[in-house]
């Protein structure tokens, strides 16, 4: 998978997260979905950890599509940049049902696991 696939591909999986958390929140009240959200229900546990997960892809996120457009903005992208994402992308796709499923130590290691494909993605702009 190219570079800017895999780029579509986290975006895309962070729009399910928004929508896996927002639905988790108000569940099929379709009113509560669409209205001015000014009386928010509380938070199931489950919705809690997808609000966090979520939250999680949200900070990881800026720096994810920062390296990727440093990569792409290269005469050829780096082959250690494009594994790289794509291990980003897959520990982030795992880390999803492993916070829902409350495993924390899977959990650890599939965040660390995105960070290492955050460090090979900037490795190879730092190395010029």
């Amino acid at each position: 998978m190219g570079l800017s696939m895999t780029v579509l591909a986290v975006l895309a999986l962070y729009l399910l997260q928004l929508f896996l958390q927002e639905t988790s929140r108000f569940g099929f009240d379709l009113g509560g979905i669409v209205g001015n959200r000014d009386r928010l229900p509380p938070l199931s546990v489950y919705a809690g950890r997808l609000e966090r997960a979520k939250d999680n892809m949200r900070e990881a996120l800026p720096l994810f599509l920062g390296l990727a457009m440093l990569s792409l903005v290269r005469p050829e992208v780096p082959e250690l940049a494009r594994q790289g994402a794509l291990f980003f992308l897959v520990a982030r796709v795992l880390y999803v049902p492993a916070y829902l499923s409350g495993v924390p130590l899977l959990r650890s290691v599939l965040w660390l696991s995105g960070i290492a494909g955050l460090l090979m993605m900037g490795w190879p702009i730092l190395a010029g």
